[in-house]
């Protein structure tokens, strides 16, 4: 059977670590996989049976309205690609992706178009701008029309039920998943950390909607202690986050250390796990973490850490909210950021608690049973 799998690019980031897993593994169970690219960028490196298709070489900088006018045309070129090679099934990651394949509908109606939608849309295009009205109006009108919906979280799905007019018969629910057994193969940066301080560590791209900001500032709270945080992760806020660290005069406690394709060997030797999000998908780095057995502290943001941290709560809870595993805190609340920070540094018992249980919880995200689903769907 021929798959198609859509993607802008393989920078870092979520959705692209799981198509260079999803690659290889669809490749292993004699699916012949087409991998479609509108960007070279890499950052994981794999092995694959046959060379990527681009349908342009595009730049990320590009003009959002540029981007909004070529869709029709990437939508033809897309099908006459499928066409050409006589494939019949095709998934899409990320939301441009996503319209581009749904348009190929039109041109043939008997292909199975599946959106991988990674992200919840509601807060993703919530900034109440042109580039998040367009978004919105496009999933509304687009989404629909899409064979199959899987989305990484059941509040994403609940999202596109409520919000976008998506019948709940095309949404399906596949977690993300973690390569355990290469995690745990990776040896500790036992040395990277001064063990005189609590190390905090958060990996993610530098952009509005991880809010940094909140993590930098709450650290500033905490001069008084010895806590040192670590931000992993490259993007376009980069030199506005350096430039909050030096007013504030945290330079010898925030560290800005760029993007890490193996983040394991410091998540496996630092203290705690700070997320900071305002909006999410199902945030991976939340179960990279939890992997390398360290313990959480998260915004409670739609969607994802608290389905992963076993919590029934509403994304409005006000208060700090203890589980098995970690902290949830309400979004963009510094206070409770510290005070969360705090809390782990101070209860020995409840932290150590954490890292026993971490393990146990990781197993239902683990790798092969992950991908076996999308491989299921293929071959439904």
């Amino acid at each position: 059977m021929k798959v198609a799998i859509f993607i802008y690019s393989l920078a870092g980031g979520g959705a692209e670590r799981i198509v260079s897993q999803l690659v290889p593994y669809l490749e292993s169970k004699e699916l012949d996989v087409y991998l479609v690219l509108m960007n070279n960028t890499c950052a994981y490196s794999f092995t694959t049976k046959r060379e990527p298709f681009f349908l342009e070489h595009s730049k990320p900088t590009e003009n959002g309205i540029l981007k909004l006018l070529k869709i029709p045309l990437l939508a033809y070129k897309y099908h006459v690609l499928l066409k050409k090679n006589n494939i019949e099934k095709s998934i899409s990651f990320l939301t441009r992706p996503g319209f581009i394949s749904v348009l190929t509908k039109f041109f043939n109606k008997q292909r199975t178009i599946i959106i991988s939608e990674r992200s919840n849309s509601s807060n993703q295009y919530g900034y109440k701008n042109l580039q998040s009205w367009i978004n919105i109006f496009l999933i509304k009108k687009l989404y629909p029309i899409a064979d199959l919906i899987i989305t990484n979280s059941k509040g994403n799905a609940e999202d596109l039920i409520s919000n976008f007019n998506v019948p709940s018969h095309k949404l399906f629910t596949v977690y993300n998943p973690v390569s355990i057994k290469t995690i745990d193969a990776i040896e500790s940066k036992k040395d990277f950390f001064d063990k005189n301080f609590f190390n905090l560590i958060s990996v993610g791209r530098l952009d509005k909607g991880k809010n940094h900001q909140l993590l930098i500032r709450s650290v500033e709270k905490l001069k008084d202690k010895k806590v040192r945080l670590y931000i992993f992760g490259d993007g376009e806020l980069k030199n506005e986050l350096q430039r909050l660290i030096g007013n504030l005069r945290l330079e010898k406690s925030v560290f800005l250390m760029g993007f890490d394709s193996n983040p394991y060997q410091y998540l496996k030797a630092a203290d705690l796990f700070v997320f900071s999000s305002n909006h999410e998908g199902f945030p991976n780095v939340l179960l990279e973490a939890m992997t390398c057995s360290l313990p959480i502290i998260s915004t409670n943001c739609p969607s994802g850490p608290n389905e992963i941290l076993e919590a029934e709560i509403e994304y409005d809870f006000k208060e700090i909210f203890f589980t098995k595993y970690g902290l949830l805190i309400p979004r963009n609340d510094e206070q409770k950021m510290t005070e969360a920070i705090v809390y782990m540094m101070g209860n020995v018992t409840y932290y150590a608690d954490c890292k026993a249980s971490l393990k146990k919880r990781i197993l239902d995200f683990e790798n092969e049973k992950i991908l076996e689903n999308f491989y299921n769907i293929f071959s439904a």
